[in-house]
């Protein structure tokens, strides 16, 4: 009776006092009639803050699972645009500050169901949850119409974050209980309380269950770990240097690479050299060509001769746009060598392949990249590099090249394209069916995955076994001597499941008393 007193009296001078009620609904003073129950409005409205709170946390976390990826999307805007910005870090702060509202915003509602207080939302939150769905389902759509390779990165993901959810899922559930009961006395009608009684079970029962169908990555004992996937820098190290530059395939060997992907385009007089934009206009994003060349800044590679190109600074823009976040983390004489970086001809990467003993992988990406095949192949035989050293990537011609060039490694862009061809490499996008993968390392196909630059990713692909990555993080890659966020064991090959029973437990026993 004393407990129960105190409470009570602790309660009325929370709501006394409280001005929660004013940051929800924008009214301060307690309402006269104590027994002021939600109304219908009211409960709609703040059925509509969970949702928005859940629609934007699952956005967040897709925007933070696909950040992998955000300088793909960047380029492509880029391309629509002509205007470089870092758009995924814009989208990505925009989500963090709704999920932040939401969350607050839920947080006042519960508090105040709580104290028994009525839920009247003001309606400049009823505009900004509005504003809040249509952010979410734009983003939705945008992905689903023009980016819609990268939705299997959603359950890939789960399978390194999925224990970690489940563990905050009961956590909340735990948290919340107290609030939840509060509200199922609360509520007179039997229908509301059937109501929040069923939603609850049913939430309980899939948060509790879900451990069943959670896939893990490595639910295995340590010494059974895949081989560390080999390091393949992807355009050199374009977090260290200006992608596609002598000084960014220099930085890539000191991570230990073990060959350099790059894109190679012809010039106007047959010379091979290194860009990875092909489209119209395809300088401007990595060259300065809006002031050396004026009028030709919508031109194609096969318009400029080899001079021309070699005239062009291919390094300031790296400091001036900062693409992958990275420049603040150089030294001044690293700026200044970045600062005076030109265009590279692949004569020069593959002198620098043939003294660093590096493989080189390369796409062909001319305007006639069928007809330049062979221009590539006299190239590359007459620089003196071991034909072993090339992972011939370009579908063109193949068959030319197999017989003009026969050792080179052959390396196909999807399964069918290698079985049918008979070959033993295969590299494709990291998103691949994992049991496909496994299949083929365990029938000694060599696996390579692009473009893996997330440590959780890495980890990942580790667990499945990849022969090798592509990455523009090689420098952070390197450092890493077992995966991150895995059950790996030492002793107990079923470490995992006897961790997240043994958590559920303690939790579902802590929720029972609440």
């Amino acid at each position: 009776v004393v407990r129960q007193s105190t409470v009570q009296k602790f309660t009325a001078s929370l709501k006394k006092n409280c001005q929660t009620r004013g940051v929800y609904g924008c009214y301060w003073k307690t309402s006269g009639n104590s027994q002021e129950r939600v109304s219908c409005w009211s409960g709609c409205w703040f059925a509509l803050v969970i949702l928005v709170f859940l629609l934007s946390f699952c956005w967040m976390y897709i925007c933070l699972v696909t950040f992998n990826d955000h300088d793909d999307v960047n380029w492509h805007l880029f391309k629509q645009l002509s205007l470089w910005v870092n758009w995924f870090t814009v989208v990505l702060i925009v989500s963090a500050v709704l999920t932040s509202y939401c969350l607050l915003l839920l947080l006042f509602a519960l508090f105040l169901v709580l104290l028994r207080e009525p839920l009247r939302l003001h309606w400049l939150h009823k505009v900004l949850l509005c504003l809040g769905v249509a952010f979410v389902v734009l983003g939705v759509t945008v992905i689903s119409v023009r980016w819609r390779e990268e939705w299997p990165t959603v359950p890939l993901s789960l399978r390194a974050t999925g224990p970690f959810l489940q563990f905050g899922a009961v956590g909340a559930l735990t948290l919340l209980s107290p609030v939840i009961f509060e509200g199922f006395h609360a509520a007179k009608a039997k229908w509301s309380r059937f109501l929040i009684a069923a939603v609850m079970a049913a939430v309980s029962a899939a948060i509790f269950l879900c451990p069943l169908y959670i896939q893990t990555q490595c639910p295995c004992l340590t010494e059974k770990l895949p081989e560390k996937p080999a390091l393949i820098g992807h355009r050199g190290a374009p977090m260290l240097a200006p992608e596609n530059t002598m000084m960014s395939f220099n930085r890539s060997i000191s991570c230990g690479v073990t060959a350099f992907e790059t894109d190679v385009q012809l010039s106007k007089d047959r010379i091979p050299f290194l860009m990875h934009d092909n489209h119209s206009g395809f300088l401007l994003r990595t060259t300065n060509i809006k002031e050396i060349f004026p009028d030709n800044i919508t031109s194609r590679s096969s318009d400029f001769t080899w001079e021309e190109l070699q005239s062009l600074n291919a390094g300031d823009w790296f400091l001036k746009t900062d693409p992958l976040s990275s420049v603040s983390k150089l030294s001044e004489e690293d700026k200044a060598r970045a600062r005076n970086q030109t265009i590279p001809s692949l004569e020069e990467l593959l002198q620098l392949a043939k003294q660093h003993n590096v493989s080189v992988m390369f796409d062909l990406y001319s305007p006639d990249w069928e007809n330049d095949t062979e221009d590539v192949v006299d190239t590359i035989l007459s620089s003196g590099i071991d034909p072993g050293q090339i992972l011939w990537l370009p579908p063109a011609k193949r068959d030319y090249v197999k017989k003009t060039a026969p050792g080179f490694k052959q390396v196909y862009k999807d399964h069918e394209m290698l079985k049918n061809k008979s070959g033993d490499f295969i590299n494709v996008k990291y998103s691949y069916d994992i049991e496909e993968i496994r299949k083929m390392r365990r029938n000694n196909v060599t696996v390579n995955l692009w473009v893996v630059n997330q440590a959780w990713l890495f980890s990942l692909m580790w667990c499945v076994g990849a022969s090798s990555v592509t990455t523009n993080s090689c420098h952070l890659l390197k450092d890493m001597e077992r995966p991150c966020w895995v059950m790996v064991s030492k002793i107990c090959p079923d470490a995992y499941l006897i961790i997240i029973k043994t958590v559920d437990l303690i939790l579902f026993f802590i929720y029972n008393i609440f």
